[in-house]
């Protein structure tokens, strides 16, 4: 069984059609994608004893908000760990330890459900499920980025952007589970877990037999290495792993993208409820699971879209987009609700999402420019705990400061107002960040006797012995 899944076994030959790759990457980031449509979860299970409506012993949100959080913090975890041993043993191994755990997670969440035990939910898609979601996430970019030197922007927002867009099918697919399963006694939540997990399992093995490494060497036919910087933040040099955490970009970098996930996924874990609230009576529970859906659909395109285009803009430009953009959708936000204006609301936030998905499918490239392409597997696993943090921070500033509001007598529709404009205020800190970000200073470089005497993940050569 190792046999079969080492990196050697992984090894393509040089004629090998590296367009075959992505859609590997798609197959496990399409499945561990659904964590942004966990929120069409929240309104069943805060129902499960009730059925038609919350009783006093059922799961508060708040309550449940923390399953969305758990997943995301062990998600930058296990990619701080396994983004490492990734290097080592290649992304097929990585990808089925992932799917054990992501599948496996649906599982133990569903015996959760039935027995109404809210810590194994938190066990069972907060833990088991955010490690895979971690291992799944990191698996396939070091790999894509090796396969297209010559588009490391692209490539990344091709491994990334099926994570994006797993709401653009678990959403509907959970609700038509539900509706499938539900009864009397049920709420089909329990049923559409078991169902989930398995298919999920599936279809990342698939995509974990499928995956390809680059020969050593390899390069894409009549490409070289540009020999001059067409940008002076691109490097021709390698920083290693643990020197990457010496240098202030390292921080600045990881405060950027936690500061523009913080700002979006508290909405990503709320997003259906939130609509239905801005919009009383005038959103339905099938149309809030549509705008998951389209959010979804913006968040997997922008993912794509906004990392390709800084292959011709330059990774620090386009994060001056991300933020600038950002600072005045988010501010624009509660006009549109107090409005009652849905198609604005909905606008404004399909190009926050837009720009959020493009954040992840940017930093890897990012990262490759200022630190090299021969440990970026592993520094992007450690700059992704800047995720795990802001998994945190995000819903809760969104259920927080709701419920605190809505204890003081604010309306629900008027619930949001104040979190919009506190995340406006993070991505100005942001913006500050990147701004600040500057060439790597050359102590930290390595000579390339340094480079040969160290194996992707960052060990000694000699140590692996």
């Amino acid at each position: 069984m190792s046999g079969f899944f080492s990196r050697e076994r992984i090894v393509a030959p040089n004629n090998y059609n590296r367009w075959l790759v992505p859609p590997a990457a798609l197959a496990v980031h399409l499945c561990i994608g659904q964590a942004y449509a966990f929120s069409v979860f929240n309104g069943p299970l805060s129902k499960v004893i009730g059925i038609t409506e919350s009783t006093p012993d059922d799961w508060k949100l708040t309550t449940l908000g923390w399953i969305f959080s758990l997943a995301i913090f062990c998600l930058g975890l296990a990619a701080a760990f396994g983004g490492k041993w990734l290097e080592k043993v290649g992304p097929r191994v990585t990808m089925f330890v992932a799917a054990c755990c992501f599948g496996g997670g649906f599982l133990i969440s569903a015996i959760g459900v039935q027995l109404h035990q809210i810590w194994l939910l938190y066990l069972g898609y907060g833990v088991l499920g955010g490690i895979g979601l971690g291992l799944g996430y990191v698996s396939p970019v070091s790999t894509l980025i090796k396969w297209f030197p010559d588009r490391r922007g692209m490539a990344t927002g091709m491994a990334i952007m099926g994570f994006g867009g797993g709401a653009m099918i678990g959403a509907p697919l959970s609700v038509f589970l539900m509706d499938m399963f539900k009864s009397a006694t049920s709420v089909g939540v329990t049923q559409t877990f078991v169902v989930m997990g398995v298919l999920y399992f599936i279809s990342m093995m698939i995509g974990a037999l499928a995956i390809r490494v680059p020969a050593e060497g390899w390069k894409p036919a009549g490409w070289n290495p540009p020999v001059g910087k067409v940008n002076k933040l691109i490097t021709n040099n390698h920083v290693h792993i643990d020197q990457a955490l010496k240098t202030p970009q390292f921080y600045l970098l990881w405060l950027a993208l936690c500061l523009n996930v913080t700002a979006g996924i508290g909405v990503l874990g709320q997003a259906s409820l939130m609509i239905q609230e801005s919009f009383k009576g005038s959103v339905t529970v099938a149309a809030a699971a549509g705008f998951v859906g389209l959010m979804s659909l913006f968040n997997m395109g922008g993912r794509f879209l906004w990392s390709s285009a800084s292959d011709w803009l330059g990774r620090k430009n386009t994060y001056m987009i991300y933020f600038l953009l950002g600072i005045a959708m988010y501010s624009s936000v509660p006009a549109a609700s107090q409005s009652g204006n849905v198609a604005m609301f909905v606008t404004f936030y399909c190009i926050i999402i837009s720009m959020y998905g493009g954040g992840f499918s940017t930093i890897p490239a990012y990262l490759a420019d200022i630190f090299g392409t021969k440990f970026v597997g592993g520094i992007h696993g450690r700059l992704l705990t800047a995720w795990s943090a802001a998994g945190v921070f995000g819903p809760v500033l969104v259920n927080y400061i709701r419920e605190y509001q809505v204890a003081h007598g604010v309306a629900k529709a008027d619930a949001y107002t104040d979190t919009m404009y506190i995340m406006a205020v993070l991505l100005v800190v942001g913006l500050i960040c990147n701004l600040l970000v500057r060439p790597v200073h050359a102590k930290h470089h390595m000579s390339q006797k340094e480079i040969d005497s160290f194996d992707a993940s960052g060990a000694r050569l000699a140590d692996a012995h």
